[in-house]
């Protein structure tokens, strides 16, 4: 990511100071839409004015939200409901379960009545679906943007527009830390000390070696590589070699990843199963609401998710003073000044083949939500998103220690790791990199078929998807 998002996330943190996820890349479906559209003939298409073209009055038409992210569910339904009592027009939300939205869209796209509003995950995924992308330039959604880094551009139309920046890290238990802290021949003397990789296996392995003294089951939660949780490991986790490779090329993307920095990716995974809860055999079947429950059962003092898991902690009894979160630490050079992993992946998209009535109608309902007192509570307060918009500022910022520990390390001068995994060429990639992160854990596959996937299938999945 450019110097320029750090700069504006800093923005972002000096103006909320009291403050404190996944799309990918599909197999290519517009052919249909667009074989349809060039079948209609060129003196009858020079009559009919394109539908993004002539939007229709307020308060027609209705509005199809395909939401990517599960755990804000209910709460798009309940604000959707809201809006429709309030205006009259109807709004459907429905949300693709985790880690199946690329397929859910598509095939929502292909019926008659697809969805209005839908989301990509950056470049790579808009490269699937900008011929379905309404150019929002003029929107109110647009304007209320403090900074052109959120959004996402084809050509010079803005194809998408970020609604949430999030950030995720290794976050962890004060209590349990602060606990350990205090025992005998413990590393450290606080979470402060832990600032690389060297120092966090430190702390780690001794968490381990006495865990029945300090009352966990491990050090780390669950590495499960269920569908509900590998997404952690071979995306989120695989950021972080990306990150420091690219930041040694200053690039943002590449055809051919040269995997330099896979030895730590290795060190950083073999922590996760040594010190962990659960043998590292079982990893196969362990799901994501398992590594939520080690955490919040109190039976791991380290976990690693991002600031959207705030609410499940909330919701689990944890309090928001037993709430840290550090960087992901791998060994790369000069990581004591690393931050937090943050930046977005997610891309609000209007549809500009829907009928025009409808395109209004979700143009409205977007800056309804960015701009309302009863939007803009809900996805600050409730939903718990920092957003890029400028409406936010005004006493709109939520309350979540981990975004406001991810503003600390900005604060402190600490480099925020960008989100450079939207670059990654296809989901067989994640997949493919996923299934060999298992079969090294079960002991099944060794480290040199994770670094296959991850090198050879990144120029064979970059030249796919590029022809």
């Amino acid at each position: 990511m450019k110097k320029k998002l750090v700069c504006a996330l800093m923005c972002v943190a000096m103006v909320a100071t009291t403050l404190v996820g996944c799309g990918s890349k599909a197999e290519d479906n517009t052919a249909d839409n667009s074989a349809a559209q060039e079948e209609a003939p060129a003196a009858e298409a020079e009559e009919e004015a394109p539908a993004e073209e002539t939007p229709a009055a307020e308060g027609t038409g209705k509005v199809y939200y395909l939401n990517f992210k599960p755990e804000q569910a209910d709460q798009w339904v309940e604000l959707a409901a809201q809006y429709t009592e309030e205006t009259g027009v109807p709004v459907t939300v429905e949300t693709a379960a985790s880690n199946t939205y690329e397929q859910t869209l598509k095939s929502e796209m292909a019926k008659t009545d697809a969805p209005t509003l839908f989301q990509v995950n950056g470049p790579v995924g808009l490269a699937t679906w900008k011929d379905y992308c309404y150019d929002l330039s003029g929107s109110e959604l647009y304007a209320q943007l403090k900074s052109e880094d959120f959004a996402l551009k084809n050509g010079d139309e803005v194809a998408g527009i970020a609604y949430v920046i999030e950030s995720y890290g290794i976050i962890y238990n004060k209590t349990l830390l602060d606990e350990y802290c205090k025992m005998d021949g413990a590393v450290i003397s606080s979470a402060a000390d832990i600032n690389n990789f060297a120092t966090l296996k430190a702390v780690a392995d001794d968490i381990q070696a006495k865990k029945d003294e300090l009352g966990v089951l491990g050090a780390f939660t669950s590495a499960g590589m269920d569908s509900s949780s590998d997404w952690r490991f071979k995306t989120h986790l695989a950021n972080l070699p990306i990150y420091y490779e690219y930041k040694d090329k200053g690039i943002g993307a590449t055809d051919a990843i040269e995997g330099t920095y896979l030895d730590n990716y290795k060190a950083i995974w073999d922590l996760y199963l040594t010190d962990s809860t659960i043998d590292k055999a079982l990893v196969s079947s362990a799901t994501g609401e398992d590594a939520a429950a080690d955490f919040a059962n109190g039976d791991a003092v380290f976990y690693q998710n991002g600031t959207w898991a705030y609410n499940d902690c909330i919701a689990e009894g944890i309090t928001d003073d037993e709430l840290g979160m550090l960087p992901i630490y791998i060994g790369a050079a000069g990581e004591e000044n690393q931050g937090i992993c943050t930046g977005s992946e997610n891309y609000w998209c209007v549809n500009k083949n829907a009928p025009a009535e409808d395109i209004q109608a979700t143009l409205d309902f977007l800056a309804w939500c960015v701009t309302s007192d009863a939007g803009r509570d809900m996805i600050a307060n409730q939903m718990g998103f920092l957003t890029p918009f400028k409406a936010f500022d005004d006493g709109y910022t939520p309350e979540n220690p981990l975004i406001k520990a991810a503003d600390e390390y900005i604060a402190a001068g600490k480099t925020a790791v960008s989100w450079n995994f939207a670059s990654i060429p296809s989901e067989t990639w994640k997949n493919n990199v996923g299934s060999a992160l298992l079969e090294y854990a079960q002991g099944t596959g060794d480290w040199a078929a994770v670094e296959t996937a991850f090198v050879d299938g990144w120029a064979t999945e970059y030249a796919a998807a590029n022809n």
